[in-house]
């Protein structure tokens, strides 16, 4: 069981979702994210939460605004993740005490989401990288930084 990885239940319906996330919890995944451009996307992490929310991290993706960071906390989400280093979105996250996993993809992007208070970085999309890409990036970043490949990255 790893806690390490975390499924994207990108497009699984409000009424379905609490029967996903038990199938995953029972596979020993724990980390829960729903984009939200997935239809009803509030609702499921609602209902995630509620359900599971003793057992598994629930959180959303694809989140733009400050007040998509608020929507997803008033419905009870954990973390967010976004497709891109937005300063304002890693700020309100962490004064809203979620943990913040932004997209980024230069050195440039993980040093301002890091200096903003970013928990992990989702380096994406990592398959343009490769393996030698992504350990160049990691190696001028803190060594405490973490790292996600989000989008392949083959070798």
């Amino acid at each position: 069981m790893s806690r390490d990885l975390m499924t994207i239940l990108r497009g699984v319906l409000p009424h379905e979702i609490v029967a996903v996330g038990e199938q995953l919890l029972q596979a020993g995944i724990y980390q829960i994210e729903v984009p939200l451009n997935s239809p009803n996307a509030l609702q499921s992490i609602a209902n995630l939460q509620k359900s599971l929310g003793n057992h598994a991290s629930v959180g959303a993706s694809n989140v733009l605004s400050v007040a998509n960071v608020k929507a997803v906390q008033t419905h009870g989400g954990q973390f967010i993740v976004s497709p891109n280093c937005n300063i304002d979105v890693i700020k309100a996250t962490k004064g809203m005490d979620m943990m913040s996993y932004p997209g980024v993809f230069t050195p440039t992007e993980c040093l301002a989401a890091l200096t903003s208070g970013a928990d992990l970085l989702k380096l994406f999309p990592a398959f343009l990288l490769g393996v030698n890409g992504f350990k160049a990036t990691q190696s001028v970043l803190p060594s405490n930084a973490q790292c996600y490949a989000v989008g392949g990255i083959g070798g």
